[in-house]
């Protein structure tokens, strides 16, 4: 099953909630940022999809 735009966005907020808590291990951060680094760039190709396909449908109307 393919995740949504929105499922990422509420990872990548889960993420960011632990890096900013102050309880969570440098090792454990680094690992989290990596994983939000990976998040934003599925966000960003599924938003530039988005885009396409809104140009594209644009131009045929």
């Amino acid at each position: 099953m393919t995740e949504t735009y929105e499922t990422k966005i509420e990872q990548l907020r889960t993420i960011i909630g632990k890096i900013e808590d102050g309880n969570t291990s440098l090792d454990e951060s680094m690992k989290l940022y990596e994983q939000g680094a990976v998040l934003i760039k599925q966000c960003e190709a599924i938003l530039a999809g988005a885009e396409l396909k809104i140009t594209t449908l644009s131009r045929d109307a």
